[in-house]
């Protein structure tokens, strides 16, 4: 349980970096552009990026031990960030703000390849959980890394605004440099215990695709699962691409960031209540009810244009999320072999963010030109009105509320579905196989997973079993 903790500690610092000048280059490329269609495309681009290499990251994490996928995921993150400083020093702030010029999105393509690279450590930290923790207490592990990961979004929301507020993008990056070196040099003084992955014996190809299919065809129901997340990441694209905008409207961008770092405690609070209660017998209905809630705080937090109604949702939405991840990831760990499961994270990551690409991509053009003009009009506001309320950003209102709905009505579908009864039955009676494949068969590994569970039975975050239904 040391050396897990340890990866976690150091997986949340490296996320805390990506995530400060993720945030920051999305606050910095609104206000002075004051484009949606430049954030839409940031977080397009963003999440066409991490589909495109998922399955390939998912590939590089099954060859290789986990600690040399973090290490070489860090020092690639650090190339890319001191590249991105030294085309700032080169050219200076107000030539990289010209849209019209490619160097403003030269520059963010090399922030968000950076940042892209960083998904080598989910992948991995996803395996590793498997690696150290016993299988009855990954849920409870995964609500752990979602706790840490809302203390990483709950620091850099507030840091990112302050800074680029206060000190602006050149300072934000210089900070973002030296965190990443610092979590590269620490990382390079851990130890995780793993054998090296056997060969198979064929030669592979460097993303393998058909290995992938092949895992994740293995278990009935599982291609279900990850295109029903998939489904909601078509949701969530429209999260992604105007949710700043909508929140930069209604508060100054240092507040925003502050607003952002106060109602990421929900990420800190959900993921704690898994790493305490765990997901019940059945995480795929977990999965199927939070996002059914999610969907309805979608469509709500807009209908008016009061901050404090937009905030509260925010929050109630960020308690959610660690519980949604965390049940797809418990579920995989279970039903997967470990072998394996590099492959499978990295097949449903490249699924799951490709969605969310093709709503943003599609969205933050239709909204700027078509539905904001549109909610804008005489003929919007008496259309709407009565719903919606006044105020500048009721054409994201109405994105949000007709979004929000969508992501209700599929979650709904997904629980009639027999892929949705097969997978749970599959889970709860462990009919997918042998039990064993699910955990390493190296000695070293196997002991250092019995210590682990040890540890974790005696520490302080041990859960209790979960309560039956």
């Amino acid at each position: 349980m040391r050396v897990f903790v340890q990866v976690l500690v150091n997986t949340a610092v490296a996320n805390i970096t990506t995530s400060f000048l993720w945030f920051a280059l999305t606050f910095w490329a609104y206000l002075e552009t004051r484009s949606v269609l430049a954030t839409g495309v940031i977080g397009g681009v963003y999440m066409l990026l991490i589909a495109l290499f998922g399955m390939l990251f998912g590939t590089v994490v099954d060859r290789h031990r986990k600690h040399r996928v973090m290490v070489l995921s860090g020092f690639v993150t650090l190339a890319a960030f001191l590249l991105a400083g030294a085309l700032w020093l080169a050219l200076g702030e107000q030539r990289l703000v010209d849209l019209a010029q490619p160097w403003f999105w030269i520059f963010s393509a090399i922030i968000l390849a950076g940042a892209v690279v960083e998904n080598l450590r989910s992948i991995a930290l996803s395996t590793t959980v498997t690696l150290l923790v016993p299988v009855e207490r990954h849920a409870n592990a995964n609500g752990l890394v979602g706790t840490v990961q809302g203390m990483a979004f709950m620091v850099t929301s507030i840091f990112s605004g302050l800074a680029i507020g206060l000190l602006g993008m050149g300072w934000t990056l210089a900070i973002a440099l030296v965190l990443t070196a610092g979590a590269l040099v620490h990382l390079l003084f851990i130890r995780i215990p793993e054998a090296q992955p056997a060969a198979s014996g064929e030669k592979m190809p460097l993303i393998d695709l058909k290995g992938s299919i092949r895992a994740v065809a293995a278990v009935s129901g599982l291609f279900a699962l990850i295109i029903f997340s998939t489904l909601n990441n078509l949701i969530g694209g429209v999260y992604m691409a105007l949710m700043d905008p909508y929140g930069l409207t209604l508060f100054p961008v240092e507040w925003w960031g502050v607003v952002l770092g106060v109602t990421a405690t929900g990420f800190i609070i959900g993921g704690a209540f898994v790493a305490k209660f765990g997901l019940g017998r059945n995480p795929i209905r977990t999965l199927l009810l939070v996002a059914i809630v999610m969907g309805f705080l979608g469509a709500l937090f807009t209908v008016r244009e009061w901050w404090w109604l937009y905030a509260l949702g925010i929050w109630l939405y960020m308690c959610l999320i660690p519980v949604a991840e965390a049940s797809e990831q418990t579920v995989i760990q279970r039903v997967v072999p470990y072998a394996t499961q590099g492959r499978v994270f990295g097949f449903a990551q490249a699924f799951e963010a490709a969605a969310a690409p093709i709503t943003a991509f599609l969205i933050a053009p239709i909204a700027q030109f078509w539905i904001i003009p549109y909610m804008n009009s005489a003929e919007g506001q008496e259309t709407w009105g009565w719903l919606l309320g006044d105020g500048e950003a009721r054409g994201i209102a109405l994105v949000f509320l007709v979004a929000g709905l969508l992501m209700v009505v599929v979650a709904l579908l997904a629980f009639t579905t027999r892929s949705y009864r097969t997978l749970s039955r599959e889970y709860e009676t462990g009919e997918t196989g042998d039990p064993a494949a699910t955990t390493p068969g190296d000695p070293a590994v196997a002991g250092a997973a019995g210590a682990a569970e040890a540890s974790l039975a005696d520490s302080p975050v041990s859960a209790p079993e979960s309560p039956r239904r």
